[in-house]
């Protein structure tokens, strides 16, 4: 039996399996370009395609290139059903591929199918095909979508995207002076849209929205209006509802849209190891933002990344409640993230309590961060530097899950879960805290093979003299009840100074000094549990 033979027998058994789905992620791990043939083979078959043309679908979304290859093969042939089309399409659309215009245009065109696959019953395109017109990069399609953002039966919100995404500027104005005809996920759909299309147009508009509306859903306008306009004032830090929204309209209400320079206020010394600020109009260079929504996503706003200057370092993932945190590397920042950090370095040589002077001095840098609330905490963690995927507390809290209740998250691999760069965690959970599974980590944010061995020498010299060096980390705490029956605290931050002296204090065994500075309101963390972090590591005056 040849090469292709035993790919495509394997693949069948798999497709037999009691739990397919299972058997062809176990499977995909294997030469995808050879399975990639397979699975075309298997698809223009029509018993397999009637019998397993979904799961063949999912495998080929998840097989890179080889995959895409095969999609678009198949999306050309002209004899597909509606259900396959629809099938591959919806594939295609979440893989981000581009379609050639022709044929979307032939899709479009088709008389729909008396199953209302390729439209919905009102004649609208489907959603799926809505998406791919967006992709297609072709700003002929925007009149055809541009009709859909009036029709309250059609995939408006998809349309409105689409049209963002296309970068359709003549549409602005009309999904704009439409925000008070559309609700629910239209709305931050059509919200969203505008900021893709970056175009100032929309801002009157946006303005007028909140002044003369009486709802309560204000954030998606607001959002807006901080992208589009760069002014990002400071709202109440514990307002939500009615009051949120009363903040958000005061805030704009005198209708100033230039954005003025950034102020810390509200500044209070706890103790030599806790204080309080906030940040009013913050320049947002380093701050966790949402992504561009995902083709074909339910969701307009959802996955979210830490970014430097708008370049996302990490991908955070979502807020939701019962969802897994997993911070992933997408790239590191420009070298000016550095420099700006680097302007903190003076009073951390051997930083041994906070201070009124020290928030004063670092003002201009502080004034980097997002607008909003802030707590800084001087910490003694005890950290230890991890580079295999088996030690990692993200992989170690899947076995923890596994041995409660016996589920299938024995079966995951510890690479599925590595955030893809050695980094620094906690070497215990954190104890006396009200959660079990509380961990920490801290990830860098410049390459680990960038450190200098001279410099990490240097401060590992001024530790064992007794000396404590501090790093900055940007964090927060994010608590999580995963699929409703698993409750995790997390401690987690980006480096933003100080890589080389947490390599050092790592090295040495010794707790490492970190100032840490915390956004109110960031992840499901609450002060009660920044409270514990403080009661187990907080610096002793």
């Amino acid at each position: 039996m040849g090469e292709h033979d035993t790919v495509r027998a394997r693949l069948r058994a798999a497709l037999r399996a009691d739990d397919p789905w299972s058997a062809l992620y176990a499977l995909k791990t294997d030469r995808p370009d050879r399975l990639a043939a397979a699975v075309e083979e298997l698809y223009r078959s029509d018993t397999d395609r009637a019998a397993s043309g979904a799961h063949l679908t999912w495998l080929l979304g998840t097989l890179g290139e080889p995959g895409d290859a095969v999609l678009l093969r198949l999306l050309a042939e002209p004899a597909l059903s509606a259900d396959d089309r629809r099938d591959l399409l919806r594939t295609t659309v979440t893989r981000g591929l581009r379609l050639p215009a022709e044929l979307l245009r032939t899709y479009a065109d088709d008389t729909p199918a008396p199953d209302g696959k390729d439209a919905r019953p009102d004649g609208s395109p489907a959603p799926e095909l809505v998406d791919a017109m967006g992709l297609s990069g072709d700003p002929s399609f925007a009149p055809r979508l541009g009709a859909l953002l009036s029709d309250p039966a059609a995939p408006r919100g998809r349309a409105a995207l689409a049209l963002g995404r296309l970068g359709a500027r003549e549409w602005t104005v009309p999904i704009a002076g439409r925000l008070s005809e559309v609700t629910g996920l239209d709305r931050t759909a059509f919200a969203v849209a505008l900021e893709l299309m970056s175009d100032p147009a929309a801002v009157p508009h946006l303005l007028r929205w909140l002044a003369e509306s009486g709802e309560e859903r204000v954030y998606d306008v607001h959002h807006a209006l901080v992208r589009l306009t760069g002014r990002d004032p400071l709202l109440p830090e514990s307002a939500s509802g009615a009051a949120y929204a009363a903040a958000v309209r005061a805030v704009w209400a005198d209708g100033r849209t230039e954005r003025a320079p950034a102020v810390v206020r509200e500044l209070v010394v706890e103790s030599g190891a806790r204080a309080r600020f906030s940040v009013d109009g913050g320049a947002g260079r380093v701050r966790i933002a949402f992504d561009p929504p995902s083709p074909g996503a339910s969701w307009p706003r959802w996955d979210r990344s830490l970014t430097f200057d708008r370049k996302p370092l990490y991908r955070v993932g979502s807020s939701c409640g019962t969802c897994e945190l997993g911070l992933t590397l997408l790239d590191w920042p420009d070298e000016e993230a550095t420099r700006i950090a680097a302007r903190m370095r003076g009073r951390l040589a051997d930083l041994d309590r906070l201070d009124a002077e020290l928030f004063l001095e670092w003002g201009p840098v502080l004034g980097e961060l997002e607008t909003g609330h802030y707590r800084a905490l001087l910490l003694d963690l005890p950290l230890e530097r991890v580079t295999d995927p088996a030690r990692s507390w993200w992989y170690r809290r899947v076995t923890t899950r596994a041995e409660e209740d016996d589920s299938e998250y024995g079966d995951d691999r510890p690479e599925e879960h590595w955030p893809g760069v050695a980094h620094f965690q906690l070497t215990t959970p954190v104890p006396g805290a009200r959660v079990p599974s509380a961990y920490g980590a801290l990830l860098p944010s410049q390459p680990p093979e960038a450190l200098d061995p001279t410099t990490v020498a240097r401060h590992a010299a001024a530790v064992a003299a007794g000396e404590r060096p501090a790093a900055v980390v940007l964090g927060w705490l994010d608590d999580r009840y995963v699929e409703a029956r698993h409750e995790e605290r997390w401690l987690v931050g980006a480096v933003l100074d100080g890589h080389h002296r947490l390599t050092a204090y790592a090295a040495a065994g010794v707790p490492a000094r970190v100032l840490f500075l915390a956004r109110a309101g960031e992840g499901g963390g609450t002060d009660g549990g920044l409270e514990e972090v403080a009661a187990a590591y907080g610096c002793r005056d």
